[in-house]
């Protein structure tokens, strides 16, 4: 069964909890929050929240509170990142700094963090604030450390777990961290969770990097990450299995020709002959791995069958 589908009553209530917590008074803003709201996306980081919730016991009204705050801060990143990326889209539509400027785009992205911050403070959510604030933090600490190593190229397998660890696993292990807690408030419980979450968020972006030597339509161009001089899992095995002058080459490329079609090419298609791509699927496939051995420990239920599904989705997505 698909989550969404298992959670349709939870995830409607979720909306509401959400919606409540973006209104303004500023006819402006808004507007802007109806348009963030109706462009949520998969809510995959939500449906961690919930799905937990249910597989350490029960829904609660902090459960709708953690929800909406990992939203919240999500998608105020996202909206940072794009004024950062100068991006004009945004899950198929125009980002908000498409239509209403830079400005205007990073208020609206220390807006949803207060608001995240306030929804928690307001009713005594500390230890859910404090599980998602690390994340928050690791997140940042996350894309300064790759923007750092992109420029001398020299990320190692172990460099790059970190980032994604960071960047990626970090929101994703907490919103299975805070679910856990608001339906238990057992901190081992929800500690155990957060490590579940933390192998699944690995295989997600590895996942993820993956899309960039594909040829499927995937949501973003193949060859993107070679673009903005991303070295992911794929391209750091390839550098380290083959020659020091096709290293050096494709070093040169993404320093000074990572915009040439032909040279990009040239970076996938290596990649590709050298294993890179299988290398890094079977990684993806150990944190996987990880992530069902955590999750036999629990008892027999709905929700966990529906989180075995999720985690199936994690690697199976096309996008």
């Amino acid at each position: 069964m698909l989550a969404s589908q298992f959670l349709s009553t939870e995830l409607k209530e979720f909306d509401n909890t959400f919606n409540e917590a973006v209104k303004s008074h500023i006819p402006l803003l808004d507007i802007i929050m109806q348009y963030v709201a109706r462009r949520k996306g998969k809510q995959l980081r939500p449906i961690f929240v919930l799905l937990t919730a249910k597989m350490c016991g029960n829904v609660t009204e902090q459960s709708y509170r953690a929800a909406a705050l990992i939203e919240l801060l999500h998608t105020a990143t996202l909206v940072h990142d794009d004024v950062v990326d100068d991006a004009e889209t945004r899950r198929g539509f125009f980002s908000i700094n498409a239509i209403w400027k830079n400005k205007i785009a990073v208020l609206v992205g220390d807006y949803l963090l207060s608001k995240g911050l306030l929804l928690s403070l307001g009713n005594g959510d500390f230890t859910i604030l404090q599980i998602l604030s690390t994340a928050v933090k690791e997140m940042s600490e996350g894309e300064l450390l790759q923007l750092e190593k992109s420029r001398k190229l020299d990320i190692t397998e172990e460099v790059y777990f970190e980032i994604i660890k960071a960047k990626t696993a970090s929101l994703i292990s907490s919103a299975c961290a805070a679910g856990a807690y608001s339906s238990s408030a057992d901190k081992v419980l929800s500690d155990k969770c957060k490590l579940l979450g933390e192998n699944i968020g690995m295989a997600f972006q590895i996942k993820d990097d993956l899309f960039d030597y594909g040829t499927m339509d995937v949501g973003k161009p193949t060859g993107n990450d070679i673009k903005e001089k991303k070295v992911t899992l794929p391209l750091i095995y390839t550098m380290q299995q083959c020659d020091a002058r096709t290293k050096s080459k494709i070093k040169y490329i993404l320093k000074n020709n990572n915009k040439d079609k032909k040279d990009v090419q040239f970076i996938i298609d290596k990649v590709i002959k050298t294993g890179g791509v299988e290398y890094a699927e079977t990684v993806m496939k150990k944190f996987i791995n990880n992530a069902y051995a955590l999750l036999n420990d629990w008892p027999a239920s709905e929700a966990k069958e529906v989180m075995k599904d999720l985690i199936n989705y994690t690697i199976d997505r096309k996008k």
